[in-house]
């Protein structure tokens, strides 16, 4: 049995690339992944509450994915905004390839594949949108939520879905308490068991 997970940084499991249909910003289209990343098989539940989300998507500016996989959101986001740069990032070098042999396939030239440690640190966004891995432990998820949240632009606000059962108004009373001041987070939604989260940086 394989030990990955999809918050390995490199899968032990043979790569084998498979076709799926999803619908990405509306549109029919087929897609690549594989195993050793999350939610190979289809778009997960989470992803879709939050994709309902994307009439609040800048049409420029940088915008992020945090926590790829094989790149719904992010296809998602540079669809939605063909003038914006999407970043998507992940620890899992699989997920990275898939992400960007994805959006070359739909001519999405607008997304940019990094590993986190690879973003230009004076970069600052004006979006991000992630269903963030939550079986990471809460002390990583903390960290990466506080390395990423505090470079959105002001004004600008992140998305976050969050199963409600796996913690999610837990992390919304850390995200009040943690967050730098002159943010703000609420809930803007609860659907299939999942709330969406809004961090606000009012700054």
């Amino acid at each position: 049995m394989s030990s990955d997970h999809y918050f390995s940084e490199a899968p032990d499991s043979k790569f084998k690339p498979k076709e799926i249909q999803v619908e990405i910003d509306g549109r029919a289209v087929s897609v690549t992944t594989a195993g050793g990343i999350f939610s190979p098989d289809h778009i997960d539940q989470g992803t879709l509450v939050l994709l309902d989300h994307l009439d609040e998507v800048p049409p420029s500016g940088n915008l992020l994915d945090v926590g790829c996989g094989w790149g719904p959101i992010a296809l998602s986001l540079a669809s939605r905004a063909p003038q914006a740069t999407v970043w998507a990032i992940d620890v899992n070098q699989r997920s990275l390839d898939l992400t960007a042999a994805n959006a070359a396939r739909l001519g999405l030239k607008n997304v940019k594949v990094a590993r986190p440690e690879d973003v230009p640190a004076e970069l600052r966004f004006s979006g991000i949108w992630s269903n963030p891995p939550i079986r990471v432990g809460k002390d990583v998820l903390h960290e990466i939520l506080q390395t990423w949240l505090p470079r959105l632009e002001e004004s600008a606000e992140a998305y976050l879905v969050v199963q409600k059962n796996l913690g999610a108004d837990s992390l919304h009373r850390w995200l009040e308490d943690e967050m730098p001041v002159g943010f703000s987070t609420i809930r803007v939604e609860t659907a299939k068991g999942f709330r969406v989260l809004r961090v606000k940086n009012r700054v």
